[in-house]
């Protein structure tokens, strides 16, 4: 399997994983701020169609391996939080909801969870992107927030956050065409 981000469209991406946990362990990582502050951001969920989600994103918090907050990230660096609704919910196999933190109209991120031998196969797709910078930045930050979260189902420290996101963000910034 591909770790890359797929290119639907000009505006979408699409990211699959083997998960090494079951279909509800994941959807507990994704769900539970406690579990998903250990991989993407805390914040609370109100699972349910029209539902609130709220996200605050503490970078450094994901990181085994302490190491400076990139310059472009530095208003960031004691965390940032952002504000969506739940366009669908169906426990414990698909969650949407819209992306607070894009410019202009909001974009939407989906998972869809199914059972894959003894763990999980996960599709996130995120739709409705603004054009090629926030393509390239949602992919980078998409892989790597990925990687954290498979080192942590699988009992591994994930590493460092910001060399890894600066990797991939290099990678994506010559995989995504410009228009």
């Amino acid at each position: 399997m591909n770790d890359y981000g797929a290119m639907l469209d000009p505006a979408s991406l699409r990211f699959t994983r083997e998960l090494p946990a079951s279909v509800e362990t994941v959807w507990a990582y994704l769900t539970d701020s406690s579990k998903r502050g250990r991989w993407l951001a805390t914040g609370d969920m109100e699972l349910r169609d029209g539902g609130g989600v709220t996200l605050r994103f503490v970078h450094a918090d994901l990181s085994s391996v302490p190491e400076p907050t990139p310059e472009p990230y530095k208003p960031y660096e004691n965390g940032v939080t952002t504000q969506g609704l739940i366009t669908r919910c169906e426990p414990p196999r698909l969650l949407s909801f819209t992306w607070g933190g894009s410019q202009g109209e909001p974009s939407e991120v989906v998972f869809e969870l199914s059972p894959q031998g003894n763990g999980t196969l996960l599709t996130l797709t995120h739709r409705k992107l603004a054009g090629r910078d926030e393509m390239v930045d949602v992919a980078a930050g998409w892989h790597t927030h990925l990687g954290v979260l498979s080192a942590r189902l699988a009992g591994r420290e994930p590493g460092p956050f910001w060399s890894t996101h600066g990797k991939w963000e290099a990678d994506y910034q010559a995989r995504i065409p410009r228009p």
